[in-house]
Parts: structure tokens; sequence; C-alpha cells
């Protein structure tokens, strides 16, 4: 009897011992949760002097290669000057940088030699937020830029960029004072950017607030953007891209393109903007293909809605006969096919005649571009005359309030 009961505590405590083992093992690990190393502890200084680009890489390194639980990596109060950068993974955890500091570029821009001053390459679920900025320093190069007239310029140095970067996210920090644009995005999936603020001067040359190309799934919102260039670039191979609540100006708008020029180039499908205001810009709604190109791409379902424009040059501009410096060597109509456009309730002012511009390629027309609510007054000289609509090559529709009145063969739907 004794020698039954003893067997029957002994399976008894092998299957205790079992469950607690099942159980210890289901239970999070104390060394899974999420580890800071701010960059202080590991030797950078913040004294606005000394270069913190090796500790910044060693740091990265520690922290991308940490196996339990995500890193932070944290940059506190201060102003750390920083050299070009590379963060490369793949990381074995998700990433994430707090920026509370100001990250310092070189004032002089080859001291940075390479294309993007802080790059960030081949790494999932990275996330930047924080109070800080980065600063570029681009005053001191912006009259060294000569590319609009020497094809084989000097390429300065883009703030931040981002490539085969995916689920990862920009929240709440600053840009100030690119070199050339401020964020680079280059075949990136699932990519959100909200609370940033971007900001230049309206004379500093090339400095897109947010360029993208080959790229998808990308959100920006509530984002304060102003530049003298493009407040968003959308390039060839670019799909599914949601902006809403930006503020642009001054710059040139949110523009798509320039296409056409590369004969390998992707088609742009699937952009909204909405509920947006451009403040003094050259331009709003832009659509920008070069006059004789090299690819037969396909830009399609757009959709424009709630867009306020205060004393922006050009509203609403497609642009297929797209020459940025003339005069440009004419050789033929664009091959790009723009079609399934809506832009519904954009009203405010122009501080041109021509409010709303289509011009589009006599091989290609436009189709299917869609006018809901447009309210534009023009707030130039008053000898001008009230704004008017400039329409070469293209088709579609016009419902609601139609100011200036809609292109001439446009099929009106109420």
């Amino acid at each position: 009897h004794n020698k039954k009961m003893a067997c029957i505590v002994s399976r008894f405590k092998v299957l205790y011992l079992s469950f607690l083992f099942v159980v210890v093992a289901s239970l999070p690990s104390a060394t899974a949760l999420p580890k800071v190393f701010n960059v202080r502890h590991y030797g950078a200084i913040n004294d606005g002097k000394t270069d913190n680009a090796k500790v910044f890489t060693n740091v990265w390194k520690r922290a991308c290669l940490r196996r339990s639980g995500h890193s932070i990596i944290y940059i506190p109060r201060g102003t750390f000057y920083l050299g070009g950068v590379q963060f490369v993974g793949p990381c074995i955890n998700k990433m994430e940088f707090v920026i509370n500091g100001i990250l310092l570029a070189p004032a002089n821009p080859k001291e940075i030699k390479q294309k993007i001053w802080i790059n960030f390459r081949y790494i999932e679920n990275l996330s930047i937020s924080g109070k800080g900025t980065l600063d570029g320093q681009g005053k001191k190069s912006w009259p060294l830029n000569d590319c609009y007239k020497n094809p084989n310029c000097f390429q300065f140095a883009m703030s931040m960029g981002f490539s085969f970067v995916n689920n990862s996210n920009i929240k709440g920090i600053t840009s100030l004072n690119s070199k050339m644009g401020h964020f680079n995005l280059f075949s990136v999936h699932y990519f959100n950017i909200t609370g940033v603020t971007i900001r230049a001067p309206g004379n500093s040359p090339n400095t897109d607030g947010i360029k993208m190309s080959l790229s998808s799934n990308i959100r920006i919102s509530n984002t304060r953007i102003g530049t003298g260039d493009d407040c968003i670039a959308i390039l060839a191979g670019t799909s599914n891209i949601d902006i809403s609540k930006v503020n642009c100006g001054p710059g040139h708008g949110i523009s798509v393109g320039s296409l056409g020029s590369n004969k390998y180039e992707k088609d742009v499908h699937g952009l909204t903007v909405k509920d947006s205001v451009f403040n003094g810009t050259s331009d709003g709604i832009r659509i920008k293909t070069w006059e004789s190109s090299a690819s037969k791409i396909l830009v399609s379902n757009f959709i424009y809605k709630n867009i306020q424009m205060i004393d922006v040059e050009k509203p609403i501009n497609i642009d297929q006969k797209y020459c940025p410096y003339p005069p440009c060597k004419k050789k033929g109509n664009s091959n790009v096919q723009i079609q399934d456009l809506e832009l519904n309730n954009i009203f405010g002012t122009s501080t041109t005649k021509a409010a709303v511009s289509l011009q589009c390629s006599k091989s290609t027309p436009c189709k299917n571009i869609n006018l809901i609510d447009i309210s534009l007054k023009h707030n130039g000289p008053r000898k001008n005359g009230p704004a008017t609509a400039v329409c070469m090559n293209v088709n579609g529709s016009a419902r609601g309030k139609m100011v200036p009145r809609h292109c001439p063969g446009f099929n009106r739907l109420d």
C-alpha cells in the first residue's frame, strides 16, 4: 500500500512540475522588457561640436542585435553633432528611436560623404518619435546649388532616408533646413508619418518635404510642411497613398512626378488627398510629366477632397508639357496616361487667372477627370478678370458649383 501511494505521489509530482514548467514558460520573461539605450551612456557628447556618428552606429549595432525584447535608442536634450550615419538591419526585434535633442548636420555639405545624412535600410518595425529636431544646416549649402543649370552638379545629402523599411512610422519630430530634401522613402511599404513639422524657406532649392518612390501604403497626416520645393513628391511606382490634414506652404504643393523621364518607370495609382490646406504655394494639386516621355505608364485612381487654396498660383495643375528650366527640347507628346481623377470641394483663391489648368497630352489625352463643387476665385489684379479654366486634350464630367466654368466638352451631371 505504501509503495502504491509513493508511486501515485511521484506521478503527481511529475505532472505538477510539467504543468508548472508550461505555465512559467508561457509567462513573459523579465528579459523581454524593452531596453533603453541612452546614447549619452555610451559616450555621445551633446556639445554641438563632437562628431557622434561612431557612437550612434555602435549603439545601433548593440540595440539591433539584442535578442530579447525591443530596443529603444534615446537621444536626450542637447545638441548632438552627427556626421553621415547608416543604420542597417535586419534587426532581431522592434527598433525605436526617441529623439528629444537636436541632431546637427555638418555645415559643409562635402563632410557628409553620402547621399542621405541619416539613413535607415532593411528594417522591419522601426519607430521614430519625440520632440527633437533634425537640423540639416542647409543655409550654407543652398547658395552652392547650381543643379538648375549644371547636370553634373554636386548632390547634397537629404536629411533622413528609408530604403526597404516596412511596417514603420515617424511621429512628432521636426526637420529643419535640409540641404536637399527632408525625408526620402524608397521601396518602403506600410509606413505612417504623423504630427511631423518640416521647415525650410520658400527660396531654398530642392528642399522637398517628403519624397517617395517605388513605395506603397503610405499614410501622412496632421503634418505641417513649408519648403522651397514640393511639400510632398510622389514619384513612379508608388501606390495606395493616403494624405490628410496637411498644411502646405510655402512650397510647390503636393506633386505627382515628374514622370516619364525613365523608360523603366512603373505606374502610379491610388492617391487620396483630403482635408488639407495650401497657403501661398506655387501649386496646389499638381501632376507633371515630361513632354517627350520615355515610358508609357498609367496614373490613375486619384481623389482630392475638401481642400482649401489660399493665394495659390496654380491651384489645380495637370502639366504634361513639364519643363522646369526653359528652354526645353520638344520632341513629342507625353506617353503618360492620366485617368480616373476626382476633384471634390476644392475652394479658395488663386493669384493667377488660370485657376484650373488641365494641359494634357495630345497622344494620350486625360480621361475621366471628374470635377465636383469647385470654387476658386482670382485674387490677382482686377484688370485680368475672373478665374478661368485652361483645358487641352481632356475629357470628363462636372457637377455642383463650378467656378471657374468647367472645361468645354465636359459632361454636366446635374
